[in-house]
Formats: structure tokens, C-alpha cells, sequence
């Protein structure tokens, strides 16, 4: 009578990876907002006759009160760093503040006369060409910017530090035994919009590698810590055998 050996559970092992790309950002990508605010606005403005716009339009004054807000928002938070959320907070809730009592001066003027005299004064219109222009011409920049990335990014491997860079590949190598890899985290609202930071790269030997504007670092700087423990623990295993 035979009997049947157990078989042997096998644990899916997770697939390591051998490199990781690290592409630095400029900042201008965070200023994707005001190009979707741009995007927005031309297309409300494009259905409601906005090649020649009405200044007395509460339609067409609203998407000029709510793409500045946008603009001055997000050129403000590029211009500084935020490094502590309330500080970020508070600015959100100023500029909502004023731009809240614009809309709603815009559209019940009844309600506050001498308030509404101040905004009515103001009254930002544009056509939507205006918009288009500027939605085109971000967009030609964030596709020139993916296309430069590609070009001149690092690259981290189990052993070595790679540079590329030029239009013919140039590449330079750094052996990176025992790689330091510390994240860092300087502006909230950048974190927010792309989840974004600064990586400090440390081969043992050679100078500190600061990399900016690093999207999704979190996840970018887990999968750089699974690759070389992976290679720890391989390392480990074969001098036990």
C-alpha cells in the first residue's frame, strides 16, 4: 500500500525587480492644474458664444474669477515650499474665502451692494481663445518635458548607480555597493499633486546624488529597498551554502 508524500506548498514568490528608473521633474508640471483649469474654461467658454464674450455674462465671469483663483493658487504654492500642511491649509482657505465672496457677488449682487461694487469693478473676462492659447501651449511643454526626461534620468541597480543622459546615450556608472537611499518630503501641496519629493542617493565612496521633484517617491523608494534587500538576503544565502 502506497502512501501519498504530502506535496510541498509553494509560496508565489514576488517577482524582483532588477532596476529602477528614477526621472527627475522641473517644476513646471505642477502646474497641471491651471492647464486643466485652461481646459475647462475654453470648452465652457467655446458652447456659450465665448469667441466674443459678454462682459455682463455671470457664465464667462465666473470661469475667469475661478481659472485666476486656480492660476494664483498654484503659482503661489510653486514659488514657495510648504513643508507643513497648515500653513498649506491656511492658504487654501484664504484663497477660497475670496474667491467664494467673488462668485457669490457675481451672482447675487443684491445681497452686499457696496461689496459687490468692489468685484463688479473687477470682472475678469476672457475669450476662449485666450484659454486655448494657454492649454496648447502647456500642453506642448509637458510633452517636450516627458520627451526631455527620457533623455537624462538614473537608473539604480543591485550593484551600480547609472546616469543616462544626451541624445546619443551617454551613460555614466557608479559602482553602488550598500546604497543609502534616504526620502525626503519638502512641500506638502507638491506631495499632494504627484506625490512627489527628493531622493538622496548615497553610494559608499562618492558624492550624494540629490534628485528632485521624484514622482511618486513613496512607492519609487519601496521598490529601491526591496531590490537591494533582495540582494542582502541572496547575498547572505550564498555564503551559507
Amino acid at each position: 500500500m502506497s502512501q501519498d508524500k504530502p506535496a510541498e506548498e509553494k509560496t508565489p514568490r514576488k517577482k524582483q525587480e532588477n532596476s529602477v528608473r528614477l526621472y527627475p521633474l522641473p517644476k513646471f508640471v505642477f502646474l497641471y492644474p491651471t492647464f486643466l483649469a485652461a481646459v475647462v474654461a475654453g470648452l465652457v467658454s467655446t458652447f456659450t458664444g465665448g469667441y466674443d464674450p459678454d462682459p455682463e455674462s455671470t457664465v464667462h465671469v465666473t470661469m475667469g474669477y475661478v481659472f485666476l483663483g486656480i492660476f494664483v493658487l498654484n503659482v503661489i504654492v510653486l514659488a514657495f515650499d510648504f513643508p507643513r500642511g497648515t500653513s498649506l491649509t491656511l492658504l487654501f482657505v484664504i484663497i477660497s474665502l475670496v474667491l467664494g465672496a467673488a462668485l457669490l457677488f457675481t451672482w447675487k449682487p443684491e445681497w452686499a451692494p457696496p461689496l459687490a461694487g468692489i468685484f463688479q469693478a473687477i470682472r475678469p473676462v476672457a475669450n476662449s481663445t485666450f484659454y486655448w492659447v494657454i492649454a496648447i501651449t502647456f500642453g506642448i511643454v509637458f510633452v517636450g518635458i516627458w520627451i526631455a526626461v527620457h533623455f537624462d534620468y538614473w537608473e539604480v541597480r543591485p550593484n551600480e548607480l547609472l546616469h543616462h543622459h544626451g541624445i546619443l546615450s551617454n551613460m555614466e556608472r557608479l559602482s553602488a555597493p550598500h546604497l543609502k537611499v534616504e526620502k525626503e518630503i519638502n512641500d506638502v501641496f507638491e506631495y499632494l499633486l504627484l506625490g512627489s519629493g527628493r531622493l538622496v542617493l548615497e553610494p559608499r565612496g562618492s558624492r550624494p546624488i540629490i534628485l528632485d521633484n521624484i514622482a511618486g517617491i513613496s512607492r519609487v523608494e519601496e521598490r529601491i529597498t526591496e531590490m537591494l534587500a533582495a540582494l542582502q538576503v541572496r547575498h547572505v544565502d550564498d555564503g551559507d551554502e
